[in-house]
């Protein structure tokens, strides 16, 4: 790591954002959407504080892993060191961002209450469907023993929590893709693949893992309709790798009866979005994949991140009753079906012929749900507006 220069404090952001990388990409993923959207959409400076800066890179390339402070599409990236005495001065921001309970430096909450005015202070939480959510959107925690109040922002799906990310012209773009030939073709190219044929079924997999994915290419290949499913490298390409009798080195691919597989290099996150508008069905994991892939208006699949008192089935079905409320029965059902066998991982087959036989339904579901995202307003909008409240 680049020495540590001192921070100009004439150059005082309106934002700062911590973010302490847990799950290798979630957590900043959604962190630079928010810098980015922050900046490019409201023309705000914007300071994005990260404790791991090569995760950070192989998110998005641009970034200087080396590098103490950049500026990065407009946003001014920092390292954000264990011994914060490193830094000689750090002026906080108007508002401040820590995500999912981060815990900001002792010496930057001791400057933040030493300000002339108390900076909006926000806990973004974790994503969730839950109907305690928007109950516990907005309210405030009083420090302990500083003139400080840190308010709980919670993103979500119904009108009483903060929304999910989402540019402003995110619709727009994907729909360019999805209904330009050229553009297609060209999106294809940049991942280093043709088009696939006429009739292909294709489907990107981003997962954590296990027997599953080896049940589920099974159950692709008994369809006999040619597939292609595209994989990026992390958790779950080695299990697709095995399936196919590959060793999983860079750029591998293969094919077993009708299914072809391709694994492709982990992408900056424009690409990603390019890669599920591309597909017929999305497998995702995680928040940031789990969300695009809603923007993506067609069918998909989520592996929630699995906690150990199994808390995340909680989330899993929360969002399921939310997302299915309005699909016919059959078509609800065998989503909570193939959704519950991916995630527990057994009965992957038979619940994968059900789902594919409700594929007309989902397709006009999803693309009628990301409608009603785009209606109900973006997160980084609701949060902007959140903080001027407070301020």
């Amino acid at each position: 790591m680049k020495p540590i220069t001192r921070l100009d404090p004439a150059r005082r952001p309106d934002w700062d954002i911590f973010c302490t990388v847990v799950d290798n990409f979630g957590d900043i993923g959604v962190c630079w959407r928010l810098a980015r959207q922050l900046q490019h959409e409201a023309g705000h400076a914007v300071r994005l504080w990260v404790d791991d800066l090569a995760s950070f890179a192989a998110l998005c390339p641009s970034v200087d892993r080396t590098l103490a402070q950049q500026t990065v599409q407009g946003v001014a990236v920092c390292h954000w060191p264990a011994d914060w005495s490193t830094l000689e001065e750090v002026i906080p921001a108007r508002r401040v961002v820590e995500a999912f309970a981060c815990n900001l430096p002792d010496a930057f909450v001791q400057a933040m209450a030493a300000s002339d005015a108390a900076p909006a202070w926000i806990n973004l939480e974790y994503l969730s469907a839950e109907r305690w959510v928007g109950d516990c959107h907005g309210m405030p925690s009083p420090h302990p023993s500083l003139p400080l109040r840190k308010y709980f922002f919670f993103p979500g799906f119904r009108d009483n929590t903060g929304g999910v990310l989402g540019e402003a012209d995110l619709s727009a773009r994907r729909d360019a893709l999805q209904h330009d030939p050229a553009q297609r073709q060209a999106a294809w190219a940049a991942l280093g693949l043709t088009p696939p044929p006429d009739g292909t079924l294709c489907v990107s997999l981003f997962c954590y893992g296990g027997e599953r994915v080896g049940d589920w290419l099974t159950a692709l290949a008994d369809q006999g309709q040619p597939v292609r499913v595209v994989v990026p490298e992390g958790l779950g390409a080695a299990e697709a790798a095995h399936w196919c009798g590959q060793w999983p080195s860079p750029g591998w691919q293969g094919q077993r009866g009708c299914v072809s597989v391709v694994s492709v290099p982990f992408m900056a996150q424009e690409q990603y979005d390019s890669l599920l508008w591309l597909c017929d069905i999305n497998l995702v994991r995680g928040e940031d994949s789990f969300v695009r892939a809603q923007w993506a208006a067609l069918p998909f699949v989520w592996h929630i991140y699995p906690q150990d008192d199994s808390a995340h089935l909680d989330k899993l079905r929360a969002f399921l009753t939310l997302y299915q409320a309005e699909l016919p029965a059959e078509a609800a059902a065998a989503l909570t079906d193939f959704w519950l066998a991916w995630n527990h991982g057994v009965g992957i087959e038979p619940a994968w012929r059900a789902l594919m036989a409700q594929r007309l339904a989902l397709a006009h579901h999803a693309r009628g749900w990301a409608a009603q995202l785009a209606r109900r307003g973006g997160l980084a909008a609701n949060l902007a507006r959140f903080c001027e409240s407070l301020l």
